[in-house]
């Protein structure tokens, strides 16, 4: 299978499978359009990557014949997958796409599983996934670009999301945090 269908089919399968995740654990009434994942910016990335995959094809097509350099992207691609939805599962009704505010009942501190590991999996899972992608596209350009921005918006969403744990949980987020890192690279 080529690299674009490869691509194509990671990107459906990562959004149903995060919408039929979020159904199975939060049920039907709690789900919605935001369990897809899919913004405005997230779909002109994507285009961005799909024309610098067709433009390189088209003028550098020795770009495109790098199997080992596309191969390295699958197998980020799936890391990243399996990462992520292990968080989603080990979650349960912990986990959920929008940032928690305020302390519901069910919500409870997960340090156990993949959590063991890093704190934020869902976030490394979907860094090395989306990265992944355009690796295995053999888009430099995409590469990078995926790779700050997605970095960026983990570098600014962890420290907002981990206000609200510290809130939660206190003292034991606190050891959590202190034992455990983010899973995003230079993010504390």
């Amino acid at each position: 299978m080529d690299p674009l269908s490869q691509f194509l089919l990671a990107i459906l399968f990562f959004h149903s499978s995060e919408y039929i995740l979020a159904a199975a654990i939060h049920g039907m009434s709690n789900v919605n359009v935001k369990s897809l994942l899919v913004s405005k910016e997230y779909v002109l990335a994507m285009v961005f990557a799909l024309l610098e995959y067709f433009f390189e094809l088209l003028l550098f097509p020795g770009l495109k014949e790098h199997f080992w350099v596309s191969n390295l992207g699958l197998a980020m691609l799936v890391v990243g997958e399996i990462v992520r939805k292990l968080a989603i599962v080990t979650a349960g009704r912990s986990f959920t796409h929008l940032i928690r505010v305020y302390h519901e009942d069910h919500h409870k501190l997960v340090t156990s599983g993949v959590y063991a590991f890093v704190r934020h999996p869902s976030y490394c899972g979907f860094l090395i996934w989306s990265v992944g992608t355009q690796i295995m596209l053999c888009n430099p350009i995409a590469t990078v670009g995926f790779a700050v921005v997605v970095w960026r918006f983990f570098a600014a969403r962890i420290p907002y999301e981990e206000y609200f744990l510290r809130l939660f949980f206190g003292a034991d987020y606190e050891e959590y945090a202190r034992r455990v890192p983010s899973g995003v690279p230079f993010v504390m």
